[in-house]
């Protein structure tokens, strides 16, 4: 009987999930197999160590960082997830790791091991604040030199802190505090910036 590519990915991600958990323990690590896919959650400590070894083991080969995201949980006490994407070209298959961790927690950089993670990091602090340890070059890559904050945070106010516009007077480019007038924004009347116009009539209900 001629097995199915979802079956093959499924022994494969099987091999993986054992040899880490004989290899690094089950209680240091999770995993979980959706839409054959296979997901392994870590532990912070053993990040290097596990990615080393999807790296260079024979078995693995995961050669390719493809790609290093973020996600923001405020409700969490692990508020910020790091998500890596692996890539075996030469054996055809995929794996990804998450590391959770709090606000005001580091992550260990992983451009010893990956080139690729470099810009990854830095976009990562740029959209989170996420602080990546033993970085070459930490420091923005979308935003201004200047901008504060981190926009990607999902307690970032949607208007920002500073606006950039040109000054007629000074003739160049100024950044000032944002001050955002009604005409300029695309609220109906039930958000918190209401109009002139409505509150003229809620001064006129009020009054009758």
């Amino acid at each position: 009987m001629v097995k199915t590519y979802q079956e093959e990915y499924k022994k494969r991600h099987l091999e993986i999930e054992k040899k880490l958990s004989d290899r690094f323990g089950a209680r240091s690590l999770q995993t979980t197999y959706n839409n054959d896919e296979l997901t392994v959650t870590l532990n912070k400590p053993i990040l290097i160590k596990v990615l080393n070894f999807l790296r260079d083991d024979k078995d693995f080969q995961f050669k390719q960082l493809v790609d290093i995201c973020g996600v923001d949980y405020p409700d969490r006490i692990d508020r910020f997830e790091i998500v890596y994407h692996l890539l075996s070209v030469s054996l055809n298959q995929r794996i990804r790791v998450k590391l959770s961790v709090t606000d005001d927690e580091t992550v260990p950089s992983l451009v010893t091991l990956y080139d690729a993670a470099n810009w990854y990091e830095r976009e990562i602090w740029d959209m989170f604040g996420v602080i990546f340890t033993d970085h070459p070059d930490l420091r923005r890559i979308l935003t201004d030199y200047g901008f504060q904050g981190h926009p990607l945070r999902k307690d970032f106010p949607l208007s920002g802190f500073i606006q950039v516009k040109y000054d007629d007077s000074e003739k160049k480019v100024v950044n000032e505090k944002v001050n955002l007038v009604q005409d300029f924004r695309k609220f109906d009347f039930e958000s918190p910036w209401e109009g002139p116009e409505y509150q003229d009539q809620k001064k006129n209900m009020e009054n009758k």
